[in-house]
């Protein structure tokens, strides 16, 4: 069986894109390095026609499917397990801009792109793809789809749902969905788009998508502030949006800790401040006017919040280059972080408004019961979307501290879900937070879940054993 499988995958696809052996290394262990699977083959389709032609085979041979993208993933869900039945379907080639309209603000992209492609291609049109991660160089928009990315503008622009209009998928059964449209109001039946986008590859393969795309802003300007408090920055980002609105693209948190981080693993980005503060916020305004206006409006937010004493200081960039260098800091924390050792990620969602007695509630339990342990404590505040991660102690291994990661998790989770909060905000739940989510969902919704799973891939093919 696996000899006529594969044979009749090269016939489809090319020799060439039949991986196995040691040519798959690079295809089974996750990003972070923790956990290495197998596979039976690495699948490299080149259009939308191969993948429902491989999905068919996979069908008539029973082999579950992996699909993958950049495979930048932080919970173990674009690799496969040890058994080595599965084959990964990587979709690196699949990587056109198919069509983009200025007029409608619409790009058509094939799940392949690169996310930092499409930003590019929409620059080159005078648009933005408003979607800002870390990791654009190397993630997929099929993988921000599977994972409902949102990254840095989710404030303005809302996550990956909210950015797409139509998709093309293959289903589990082979056939090809094409609801590439690019209409902004079409109330014709259930909203399969959505059904797709999160479900993390469970259910068919996207292998295309209708973004939105917007006017590029006349000017964007950058300042960073310090303050003591995760409360205050609660008190300056209700400040910030009475008095700047929907300029307001982005509103990141970050603790003194993880940029005294930055600081020893990245000694080449200059730090603004003279002295240190216990939590840092970094504001970025979007203007459609002109660079005059939106200094204008960010100097009357500090100004008001350093009289309020909301506030302790702030620089405000007065150049490209310095306010990429404060984005910079913002997104080395999770390299510096690596730097330093292993740690334990947690990326939750809150009600905006808990934050604050979110985080000190949680570090007095976490210090209770891991005496020692440091926090890494970053993320979108705009949105309740945290970064919640826990390093070893110093005079603790990192293997030692990895031991009590169960542990480390069921404090977090727990009062995650006490605060009415997410486990899961936009890194998704893949194999590595199936279990724990089912402590924290009801029947009823794990039910009507599972219910959808088994209508849309009735032989538990797509991408086994995550989310479910």
């Amino acid at each position: 069986m696996k000899t006529d499988f594969l044979s009749q995958c090269q016939s489809a696809i090319g020799n060439a894109q039949v991986l196995t052996g040691t040519d798959m290394a690079g295809y089974l262990t996750d990003w972070r390095g923790r956990f290495t699977g197998n596979a039976l083959a690495v699948l490299r389709p080149g259009n939308t026609d191969e993948v429902a032609t491989l999905i068919k085979l996979c069908q008539q041979f029973k082999v579950p499917v992996v699909p993958q993208g950049g495979n930048t993933g932080l919970v173990v869900g674009s690799v496969p397990d040890a058994s080595g039945t599965a084959v990964v379907l990587s979709l690196s080639r699949l990587n056109h801009i198919r069509d983009i309209d200025p007029q409608n603000n619409t790009v058509t992209v094939e799940a392949g792109c690169l996310l930092q492609q499409v930003q590019e291609h929409a620059a080159q049109h005078e648009r933005l793809f408003p979607l800002s991660l870390a990791s654009e160089g190397s993630c997929t928009i099929g993988g921000n789809l599977s994972t409902n990315a949102g990254g840095t503008a989710v404030l303005r622009y809302g996550s990956m749902r909210e950015l797409t209009l139509g998709l093309e998928v293959v289903n589990a059964q082979g056939e090809i969905w094409n609801g590439l449209r690019t209409l902004r109001k079409d109330n014709t039946g259930y909203d399969l788009r959505d059904i797709f986008i999160g479900a993390e590859g469970t259910l068919g393969i996207i292998t295309a998508a209708v973004l939105k795309l917007y006017a590029q802003p006349k000017a964007r300007i950058t300042a960073l502030l310090a303050m003591e408090s995760p409360q205050q920055a609660l008190t300056l980002l209700s400040l910030t949006q009475v008095q700047c609105g929907a300029h307001l693209t982005g509103f990141e948190l970050m603790s003194d800790f993880c940029l005294q981080l930055v600081k020893r693993h990245s000694p080449q980005l200059p730090f603004p401040f003279q002295t240190r503060h216990a939590q840092y916020v970094l504001i970025e305004l979007s203007d459609q006017e002109s660079e005059a206006h939106a200094m204008t409006m960010l100097e009357n937010v500090v100004g008001c919040a350093l009289e309020k004493n909301i506030i302790n200081d702030a620089v405000v960039a007065n150049s490209l280059a310095q306010s990429i260098t404060m984005w910079q800091l913002r997104e080395h924390i999770s390299m510096a972080q690596a730097a330093e050792g292993k740690n334990i990620k947690h990326d939750i969602a809150l009600p905006v408004s808990s934050i604050a007695e979110f985080i000190t509630d949680t570090d007095a339990l976490l210090q209770k019961q891991f005496p020692g342990c440091r926090m890494v404590t970053f993320g979108h505040l705009g949105d309740g979307n945290l970064h919640y991660n826990v390093s070893a102690p110093a005079e603790k291994s990192d293997e030692e501290f990895l031991q009590q990661q169960a542990a480390v998790n069921l404090c977090v989770h727990d009062n995650v879900h006490k605060y009415n909060g997410s486990i899961s905000a936009e890194h998704g739940l893949g194999a590595l937070k199936r279990e724990e989510i089912k402590r924290y969902k009801s029947d009823v919704e794990l039910n009507m879940m599972m219910a959808i799973k088994r209508a849309f891939d009735p032989h538990n093919l797509m991408n086994p054993g995550k989310v479910l």
